[in-house]
This record gives structure tokens, sequence and C-alpha cells, in this order.
């Protein structure tokens, strides 16, 4: 899906069981063939949330199966395309937690923060108690950024560990890989600094590198090298 795409074209909300029951005509022609996601309530409390890539279908479903009983309004909100479709189902799932829903909502590529904050907490605690005791304890030094041919990689200051970078140039894509010195591997060869590699890379005197690369910052989110030094 493209930057600042529509995800939610139509929406119809807050709907009686009985509408649905007695205007089943009107409501499929609204739903017919589309996709999206729909939401059942209880005496104004959420009961249960689906997705479906065919919502006429899921929604008469709903007035015989096992939820039938469970419910007396709903709601639906049609989307373009069913990409995100099953993340959407997942997010409310696991932030509600609606008593109909027997799983839990699942991301299929999402990164868990969790043993990452755990770790960078206790980085965190250390610091703190070897400045309270700094005067008996020598402090903790870091290893000075590696310099090459002379000069010190522009990256250096701002990363940890290796990762790859990438860039759209002419409807292709350019692929190079940071190094934990901060220095760029691009075609066999090693760059300082961004914008080197990028002029390499697409044939130029000078290319801001910063904005020309980009890098995974979470999974499939791929941003300019630039929010490093944000």
């Amino acid at each position: 899906m493209k930057r600042n795409a529509q995800l939610v074209c139509q929406h119809l909300e807050n709907i009686s069981r009985e509408a649905l029951e007695e205007y089943q005509d009107i409501i499929r022609q609204y739903v017919r063939g589309r996709q999206g996601i729909y939401a059942l309530f209880r005496r104004g409390k959420l009961y249960y949330v689906g997705l479906a890539t065919n919502l006429r279908t899921r929604l008469t479903q709903h007035l015989r199966d096992r939820h039938a009983d469970s419910w007396d309004r709903f709601s639906v909100y049609i989307t373009i395309g069913d990409h995100h479709l099953r993340e959407l189902e997942a997010l409310i799932l696991r932030t509600v937690k609606p008593a109909g829903n027997k799983q839990k909502g699942k991301f299929a590529k999402s990164d868990d923060l969790r043993r990452r904050f755990r770790r960078d907490m206790k980085q965190s605690f250390n610091d703190e108690i070897d400045g309270m005791f700094e005067e008996f304890r020598p402090a903790r030094r870091k290893a000075a950024p590696k310099k090459t041919n002379g000069r010190t990689p522009a990256l250096a200051k701002y990363i940890f560990n290796a990762f790859p970078i990438r860039a759209r140039f002419k409807g292709k894509i350019i692929k190079a890989q940071v190094r934990r010195d901060g220095t760029i591997r691009f075609a066999g060869k090693l760059y300082n600094s961004p914008s080197l590699a990028a002029a390499v890379a697409c044939n130029r005197v000078s290319c801001n590198g910063w904005t020309f690369w980009t890098y995974e910052r979470a999974p499939g989110d791929w941003v300019p090298l630039d929010a490093l030094r944000s």
C-alpha cells in the first residue's frame, strides 16, 4: 500500500440487528463482494470483531451461527483491498479483547520489543549505578569509532550493528550493507559516508545519501538513513 493511501473507504456504524434482518437487500448492495472489518455489539459493548473478504456472506452467517444470540447491533468498515485486514484485526483483538473472540490476534512480521526493552532497561540501570559510584569504580569506556583511510565513517556514532540498506533509483532497487564500523559496502568497495556511496550508486558527482538510502527500522518499515540522526 502506498504511503498515505486510504484504507477505509466506506463505513456503516451502530446498526441494529433488526435492520440487517429486515433490510438485507439494501445492506447487501453496500457490502456485496466487498472486504473489510466488522464488529458485533451487545448492549453497547463490543462482543466480537472479525475480518471478511466477503462481508455479505459473513454478516448473514452471524444471524444463525454460534454468535447469533449474542449481539444486537453491528458496524461495518469497508476497506480498499485486503492487504492489511489481518493486521488490522489482530490490532483490535490485542487491544480490545472482545468477549466473543477466542483467538488472540497475531502479527505476521512485527518485531516484539519486549526483549529489547528488558535489555535496554538493564543497561540503563547499570549505567545509573555506575554513575552513582564512579569515584570508586572506573567508568565504562566506549570504544572509539574506527577510522578508515584516516577518516571516521559518518555513520559510526549512530549505529551499533551491521544492517542492510537500499534505495530505489530509476525503477530498480539498489542494495548495500552498513558494517559495524559505520562504513558502507557497495559493489565490493567501502565508503566512509552514505553520500559517497549514493553518488557512485546513481553515477552522479554528488548525491545526498542520507535521503537516498533507506534502512529497515522495523520489519517492513523502511525509512531514510537521516532518521538515525534525529
